[in-house]
């Protein structure tokens, strides 16, 4: 246990401590100046005039739309030329073409903010041609189309819509959009 200091109560009886007093005189600043470091200060090297350079150049970025898009036609027409008979277990593939979308947006476009979106349009354009691949099969199987080929085809599609179908255009949606991103961040 410790006792209290003597004069806790009043004054203290320790000596008072010396006061220090600079001979320098005060340092002179122009108005407005702030020290380097300092929040607002400038950076050097720094033009504000000059834009940013780009981090992706524009034929790279072009070219990664470019296969993108030729991958949302090849994970179509796989994704539509799978049998028939496994038609229904065949929605869950729907992250497939959104990875085939993605690699290529990803890895040579860099990190555009539109490139994410894209990723994620192109994936569900991917989903929706191939189904209307399988529904074109279908319909040509069955024989001549009285209204012509592509109608009924879409007529077949619009018929055979079912709400589960909205969960795998939600899975084509994000998987694009976050595995577009995801890839363009590994790079």
């Amino acid at each position: 246990m410790t006792a209290p200091a003597p004069g806790t109560d009043g004054p203290s009886i320790r000596p008072h401590t010396a006061q220090h007093y600079s001979v320098a005189p005060p340092p002179v600043s122009p108005e407005g100046y702030v020290a380097p470091g300092m929040p607002g200060a400038p950076v050097a090297g720094f033009d504000p005039a000059e834009p940013e350079p780009r981090t992706t150049p524009r034929h790279r970025t072009a070219l990664a739309v470019s296969l993108a898009l030729l991958a949302m036609l090849l994970g179509g027409l796989a994704y539509g030329s799978a049998p028939l008979r496994a038609a229904d277990s065949l929605g869950w593939l729907a992250i497939a073409p959104a990875g085939l979308v993605a690699l290529p947006l990803g890895r040579l476009g860099g990190q555009g903010r539109l490139l994410p979106p894209l990723g994620a349009l192109l994936a569900a354009g991917a989903l929706l041609l191939g189904q209307l691949i399988e529904h074109l099969r279908r319909v040509h199987a069955d024989g001549p189309a009285p209204g012509g080929l592509l109608h009924d085809t879409v007529t077949a599609w619009r018929a055979d819509l079912r709400p589960l179908d909205a969960a795998f255009y939600a899975i084509a949606l994000i998987g694009g959009f976050l595995l577009t991103r995801r890839s363009a961040t590994r790079s």
